[in-house]
């Protein structure tokens, strides 16, 4: 599907390398990655890596990798190119050169001296004379060294002579931005709360702002999809569009993702609600791509039906951007768990083995498939992370060496060994071991003793698990077998007496 003018859909996802991809940053390719695939659109993959001092090397293997984890495989960009190469922004500095020079001709933009003790004493001046906030505006422009301030000759000197400068956006002053956002409806932003925004900071390099809208323009972006952190940064980028005289792509703001106590879900207050922010935590902790996938995607946007369980190619299928919501929206950890242990259950028996089998090496617990398979079927409906399996359900793969101080206490009452004793003795009498059996002779041996029968199942449980909890009973005994569940019941009886 193309737009109303015939064009592809085309959107990006263009991450800076400074740090492991943030899972808000996921949500942001996933929602440009489903509305590309579900205008039949390409979807491009851009690094933007002019912030050379926070740049983390680590950083760019991250995103590739978290991205191809995920399932949100890009069109064009690093490793797989395209017709816009390089998909990296430190290597397009030429083409940021040409677009700064044609702003400056046109008195769109201007050369700025200052050094940073003299932006830093405006600050302090304007602050002390009442200016909560000052910046480097229409205003304050008038009072600093800049080529709106100094003669022609003075500017060319200077340059000449190699004294370190930026560029600066030149605001027009009292006017207003307006435009639509597919989220949010019209916006409008007064230029009197915008900065001269650098555009070519000193070492050359353009920053953000520049490099997004030419970058944009050239690599015929149709919808930016971001975060809504960028929204005040639109009506700069808008004026660029205006000043380059280019039509701008048309803009769509996420909501925010908020934590659970209120306000964004920041790094500081994520680390003190035990909640990972980086995708790699995610994939380090157990978590299947298709649960994140499917928990992110309900952040701020909804099918407009009770349906919550979704694959990649059916977010595909029931996106629609005008379903995406303007008001932040909190996030969940137990809701995420609920979609991981949603997830795992569609997995086909060999495949959720693969997922679970380096957890069970890695705890020293190597099984057969046969019996492996058989402990996951039982499983299924109880794990909510694969990883959990070796720690909480060890008992399939290994005696318990204790049992649960409080089950003991509540559960092994007086006459629990005997009736274990006699329940041992059953099954090891048994012609044939099996659910059916094991459920059979519990209950006849309950009747026998005018018993009822929770008065064995608990002590039981207690006996061959160590635990309170646990799978169906008999269906568990059926897997562990005769001589393992046999044996667990007569040593909890010489144990617990």
């Amino acid at each position: 599907m193309s737009q109303a003018d015939g064009s592809p859909v085309r959107v990006r996802f263009a991450p800076s390398p400074t740090g492991l991809l943030h899972i808000g940053g996921l949500r942001t390719a996933l929602y440009n990655y489903l509305f590309a695939r579900k205008q039949g659109g390409r979807f491009l993959l851009r690094i933007e890596d002019t912030d050379q001092e926070r740049y983390v090397e680590a950083a760019e293997p991250d995103i590739l990798a978290s991205l191809a984890w995920a399932g949100l495989t890009y069109d064009e960009g690093p490793v797989v190119g395209g017709p816009h190469t390089p998909y990296y922004q430190s290597r397009r500095r030429d083409q940021y050169t040409i677009y700064v020079q044609q702003l400056l001709e046109a008195g769109h933009a201007y050369y700025a001296f200052d050094t940073p003790e003299e932006i830093q004493a405006m600050r302090e001046r304007l602050q002390q004379a009442g200016h909560p906030a000052p910046t480097y505006d229409a205003i304050t422009r008038q009072q600093m060294q800049n080529a709106c301030t100094l003669s022609a000759d003075e500017v060319r000197q200077r340059l000449a002579s190699g004294m370190p400068y930026v560029v600066r956006l030149k605001v027009e002053a009292d006017a207003v931005v307006c435009f639509t956002d597919l989220i949010r409806g019209e916006v409008s932003f007064g230029t009197s709360g915008l900065d001269d925004q650098v555009l070519l900071k000193s070492d050359g390099l353009p920053t953000y702002h520049l490099a997004n809208v030419v970058d944009d323009h050239l690599m015929q972006i149709t919808h930016v999809i971001r975060g809504e952190e960028w929204l005040p940064s639109t009506p700069k980028h808008m004026l660029l569009y205006r000043y380059l005289g280019w039509a701008p792509p048309q803009m769509a703001h996420l909501p925010l993702i908020m934590s659970p106590s209120g306000g964004k879900l920041s790094k500081r207050n994520a680390d003190k609600m035990g909640i990972p922010v980086s995708v790699r935590q995610y994939r380090d902790a157990g978590y299947e791509p298709e649960a994140l996938i499917n928990f992110l995607a309900f952040l701020g946007w909804n099918p407009g039906t009770e349906e919550e369980v979704f694959t990649l190619e059916g977010l595909v299928e029931a996106f629609s951007i005008d379903r995406v919501g303007a008001a932040g929206v909190q996030f969940n950890l137990d809701k995420l768990r609920w979609y991981n242990q949603q997830h795992l259950r569609l997995l086909p028996d060999d495949e959720l083995l693969q997922r679970v089998r380096p957890h069970l090496l890695a705890a020293g617990m190597a099984v057969e498939d046969a019996y492996l398979r058989r402990v996951v079927g039982v499983l299924r409906e109880r794990l909510t992370l694969v990883e959990e399996l070796p720690a909480e359900y060890a008992y399939f793969f290994e005696d318990p060496a204790d049992y649960d101080e409080d089950g003991v206490k509540k559960r092994w009452k007086d006459d629990a060994a005997a009736l274990l004793t006699a329940y041992a003795d059953r099954l090891a009498r048994v012609a044939v071991f099996s659910e059916e059996t094991a459920e059979a002779e519990l209950r006849a041996l309950a009747e026998a003793h005018g018993a009822g029968a929770g008065r064995i199942i608990h002590p039981t449980r207690l006996a061959v698990s160590g635990t309170t909890t646990g799978p169906s009973l008999f269906a568990m005994l059926d897997v562990l077998g005769r001589e393992t569940c046999v044996r667990r019941l007569r040593r909890a009886v010489d144990v617990l007496g």
